[in-house]
C-alpha cells in the first residue's frame, strides 16, 4: 500500500467515523425521544419530556450520515478482500481502535446522562429503557469492530458475521427512521403551528397594550385602534394574521374582559407540549383549528387584586 493509498484510506475511515457518530447518536435520539412519547412524566415538565425538534434533527441527520456511512464503510471493506488494504496496515489499525474509543465514550455519555435524569426524578422505567437503548447501540458498535480488528487471513473472503452485522445494523437505522416518521410532525402541520405562534405572539403584545391602556384609563379599551394608538411600541403587523392578512378583532365583553379573534390554522390543545414551549404551557392561548374568539381578562395585579388560586 503507497502513502497516496494510506491517505485515501484516512479519509474513508475518518468520514466514516464522522458518519457513524451522527447516526448512531440520531437513532439514539429517535428511540430516546419514542421513550419520552410513550411514557409521560407527569413531574418533569421539561427534562424527558418529547421533542420534536430532537427527532427532526435526527431524521435529518440520519438521511446523510447513513448512506456516507454504508458507502464508506463498503469502500473499506472491499479493498480489505481485495488485499489493496492490508489487514495489518496501520491506517486501518489506529483509526479501528479510534472508533472503538469513540464508542465507549458515547456509550459513558449516554449512560450518564440516563443515571443523571433517573437520579433527577426520571420514572424508573423510562431510565431503564434509555439505559438498554444506550448500551445495545454502543454496544453493537464496539462488538463489530472488536471483531473486525481481530480477524485474520480477510483477503479474498467474504465474513458471514460482518454481513450479519452490517445487514442488521441497517435494519436498525431503517426501522428508527420509519418510526421517526410517523411520529415527527409534517412540515407542513410545522410551518402551521409556526404561523400560529406568530399569531400567539402577537397576542402576547396586543395584551400587553391592553393592560397598558387600562392602568392609564381604568377602563378597558373600546377597539383595538385605540389600542394601536396608544401602544407606539408595536407595529401594524402586529395587528394583522400573517396568513389572511386581516386585522385581528377586539371585543371589550365586560369592565375587565375582551376577546381576541382570528383564523388558526392547528388545534393547539391536541398538541403535546413541548420543552419550553412558552404558547402551549401556561394554557393563556389554547385554541382549535379555525376561526377562534379567545377571552382574557385584565391582568389582576394592575388592579390590585389577588392572583387567582390555580
Amino acid at each position: 500500500m503507497s502513502k497516496n493509498d494510506s491517505a485515501k484510506y484516512a479519509f474513508f475511515y475518518v468520514l466514516s467515523l464522522v458518519a457513524l457518530v451522527f447516526m448512531s447518536v440520531s437513532v439514539g435520539i429517535i428511540f430516546f425521544q419514542i421513550i419520552n412519547k410513550e411514557i409521560v412524566d407527569l413531574i418533569n415538565q421539561y427534562n424527558g419530556v418529547y421533542n420534536d425538534s430532537a427527532m427532526k434533527f435526527a431524521i435529518s441527520a440520519i438521511i446523510i450520515s447513513a448512506p456516507i456511512y454504508y458507502f464508506t464503510s463498503r469502500q473499506i471493506y472491499k479493498h480489505l478482500r481485495q488485499g489493496t488494504l492490508s489487514e495489518e496496515a496501520s491506517v486501518r489499525k489506529w483509526f479501528t481502535y479510534l472508533i472503538l474509543l469513540v464508542a465507549i465514550i458515547v456509550m459513558i455519555i449516554w449512560l450518564i446522562t440516563t443515571i443523571n435524569g433517573f437520579l433527577s426524578g426520571e420514572l424508573t422505567t423510562k431510565a431503564i429503557l434509555k439505559a438498554v437503548v444506550a448500551l445495545l447501540i454502543s454496544g453493537i458498535t464496539f462488538s463489530f469492530y472488536f471483531y473486525d480488528i481481530k480477524r485474520e487471513n480477510i483477503q479474498g473472503k467474504k465474513d458471514k458475521v460482518l454481513q450479519i452485522y452490517f445487514y442488521g445494523s441497517l435494519l436498525v437505522v431503517l426501522v428508527a427512521f420509519a418510526i421517526s416518521i410517523f411520529v415527527v410532525d409534517s412540515p407542513a402541520e410545522t410551518r402551521k403551528m409556526k404561523l400560529d405562534e406568530r399569531v400567539i405572539n402577537s397576542f402576547y403584545q396586543i395584551d400587553s397594550g391592553v393592560n397598558n391602556y387600562y392602568v392609564k384609563y381604568s377602563k378597558m379599551p373600546e377597539s383595538i385602534v385605540q389600542i394601536k394608538e396608544e401602544s407606539n411600541y408595536l407595529t401594524d403587523e402586529e395587528f394583522k394574521n400573517p396568513i389572511t392578512n386581516e386585522v385581528y378583532e377586539y371585543k371589550a365583553i365586560g369592565e375587565d374582559e375582551y376577546q381576541l379573534c382570528t383564523t388558526f390554522q392547528y388545534s393547539s390543545k391536541d398538541r403535546v407540549a413541548q420543552p419550553y414551549d412558552y404558547y402551549n404551557a401556561d394554557k393563556m392561548w389554547l385554541h382549535d383549528a379555525g376561526y377562534q374568539c379567545l377571552n382574557q381578562k385584565v391582568n389582576p395585579v394592575l388592579k390590585n387584586e389577588p392572583l387567582p388560586v390555580k
